[in-house]
């Protein structure tokens, strides 16, 4: 749910978080177990928006995905298989508007040259929205001084649920012509089947939401990784455009056996929010914070809070004694 952009409040809500880059199987299942260095991967995410009104989003997720087989058919050349599972959970305003999502998904990594690969990935969710009408108060309920509840409300009563289920698809190409330089460019479309939502036995369909992305990296020196990278999505009209860089520099020795590496990033959302961004990687441990600082014209009214988010990713490799043979170029200090 969360907003996209301001102009999305008329139009419904769609999840997203401003970390789209810590939230791989939301931006595309192309993304499942796409880690060519680690075997498997589990995360948590938190957002919680315009702080300022009296009942802000609050947007959580849980998530993990991991490789299953793979083969090597010669030096240059690797594949493998990618399965994930993730949870989501949104909730906003006095009527606990609630959604509450459980996905799968699972793609397949083909290296097509000694310095490309391509993923392709597909996604299936089980989806519940629910409000509480309890909760709300609407114009029949007016006595003239203020708004009974104890008014019929002319409405529904009680906690009202839908549900539906939804299906997606992503494509990933990646370039990796040496280990200084990595760039990966995905598409993907989600609600392809345009399931029906409604509380109200209404025809209203969810929009596909298609999403490109480009993520790069660039070792620009022995301790420092410079990563840009833009993500814009679409439903029923809305929009949202973001765009900037992390930067990467590490903080322990070159060889260390618990590398520590700094994470500080600059980002915009097209008209609506510039955002910063900070973070520690410790040994395949990594916590990012960030702060969406509201430049539009809702500003004014959310006191200029935006959003704060939390994120906390774990890497692994299924043997932790397994050395640390690299499939394939990618940037990396060690």
């Amino acid at each position: 749910m969360g907003c996209m952009l301001s102009c999305f409040c008329g139009h419904g809500q769609s999840m997203h978080f401003t970390q789209y880059y810590n939230a791989p199987l939301l931006l595309s299942p192309a993304n499942t177990a796409l880690m060519p260095d680690d075997d498997f991967r589990l995360g948590l995410n938190y957002r919680n928006q315009w702080a300022a009104v009296p009942v802000p989003y609050n947007t959580f997720s849980a998530f993990g995905d991991f490789k299953v087989g793979g083969n090597r058919n010669d030096d240059r050349h690797h594949n493998w298989l990618g399965l994930g599972l993730a949870f989501f959970n949104d909730k906003a305003g006095d009527g606990n508007l609630s959604l509450t999502q459980i996905q799968g998904s699972a793609a397949y990594h083909l290296q097509i040259t000694q310095f490309s690969m391509l993923s392709a990935g597909l996604s299936a969710a089980y989806v519940q929205r629910s409000v509480n009408y309890d909760n709300l108060t609407f114009d029949t309920q007016w006595d003239g001084t203020s708004f009974n509840t104890q008014l019929a409300n002319g409405e529904k009563v009680g906690v009202i649920k839908t549900n539906y289920a939804t299906v997606g698809a992503g494509l990933n190409f990646a370039w990796f012509p040496n280990e200084s330089v990595y760039a990966k460019l995905g598409g993907s479309v989600l609600n392809i089947n345009q399931p029906t939502e409604t509380f109200y036995k209404s025809n209203n369909t969810v929009g596909y939401r298609p999403i490109i992305d480009l993520d790069m990296l660039f070792k620009t020196g022995p301790v420092l990784i410079v990563n840009p990278s833009i993500y814009y999505t679409t439903q029923k009209g809305a929009s949202e455009l973001v765009f900037g860089s992390l930067f990467r520099t590490l903080l322990s020795e070159k060889r260390s056996n618990m590398p520590i590496e700094l994470i500080l990033g600059i980002f915009d959302r097209w008209g609506d929010a510039v955002i910063g961004a900070a973070g520690l990687d410790i040994g395949g441990i990594q916590f990012m914070a960030s702060y969406d600082f509201t430049l539009s014209a809702l500003a004014p009214y959310n006191s200029g809070y935006g959003a704060m988010e939390l994120s906390l990713i774990y890497t692994r490799k299924y043997n932790k004694n397994q050395g640390a043979g690299k499939i394939y170029n990618c940037p990396r200090f060690f």
